[in-house]
């Protein structure tokens, strides 16, 4: 049973990654926290679908729809939805009604459903018409700059954005680095170093509560049918 990966970075501001999968005998797979929602297209047996994933902040098991292909937008950090709250997708999502091969509807139009290669002009276009946004002041935060506002305004505007406070992003960006770090052979005390954990117990207990996986299983490759394209090829 395997997950097939295929994952790129985006030149666009507005997104994060592309990605695409397609599932062979797998009904279920670890999810893995993260921070960034998304748009999903898949094809089962002839039929459409699109999604809109929102940020996850556990680990936990997802059911998996059985040979199907999905195409994915993970979308940047400090980006939203104009017609849906963050805070209403964070570990949840929403299947988009009245999807066909060709199109889909969301915030009251429809579009063309794109291919791997297509994703940043859909981008482009949502960006354009005002439904996908971002607030400034959140993207100037994550590149580090000190906004003359309070703290307090900060995080609500960080929240409200995101769905996630500033120190949940950056609990489960780490995680996943080291998740990263270990699947490529790093051992667990050079890791627990090198992202500033506190010792490899408080790595541990990360790992546990936001990749599902311990750091032997991550090093060993046994880390079984998962979210994650730690090695573009996940399988179980």
């Amino acid at each position: 049973m395997e997950l097939r990966f295929e994952t790129r970075r985006s030149d666009s501001p507005w997104v994060d990654t592309v990605w695409t999968c397609a599932s062979e005998q797998v009904t279920a797979m670890t999810s893995v926290a993260g921070v960034r929602w998304g748009l999903v297209f898949w094809e089962q047996d002839g039929r459409a679908y699109t999604t809109v994933t929102g940020p996850e902040t556990r680990t936990g098991t997802a059911p998996v729809p059985e040979g199907a292909t999905f195409t994915g937008i993970d979308f940047a950090v400090g980006t939203s939805l104009r017609a849906m709250p963050a805070p209403t997708l964070v570990d949840s999502g929403i299947v988009l009604p009245d999807t066909t091969r060709r199109t889909f509807r969301l915030d009251g139009r429809r579009w063309e459903t794109p291919g791997p290669d297509d994703a940043e002009a859909l981008v482009e276009h949502l960006v354009r018409t005002g439904t996908v946004v971002r607030d400034p002041l959140v993207a100037d935060v994550l590149r580090g700059h000190r906004p003359a506002v309070s703290g307090r305004t900060v995080e609500r505007r960080f929240r409200a954005v995101t769905g996630l406070t500033r120190g949940g992003v950056r609990q489960i960006e780490r995680a996943r680095r080291a998740a990263e770090l270990l699947a490529a052979g790093g051992p667990a005390a050079d890791v627990a170093t090198k992202l500033d954990y506190f010792d490899e117990s408080h790595l541990a207990r990360a790992l546990r509560s936001y990749i599902g996986r311990t750091a032997g299983q991550l090093r060993e490759g046994a880390v079984g049918t998962i979210g994650l394209a730690l090695d573009q090829r996940l399988t179980s």
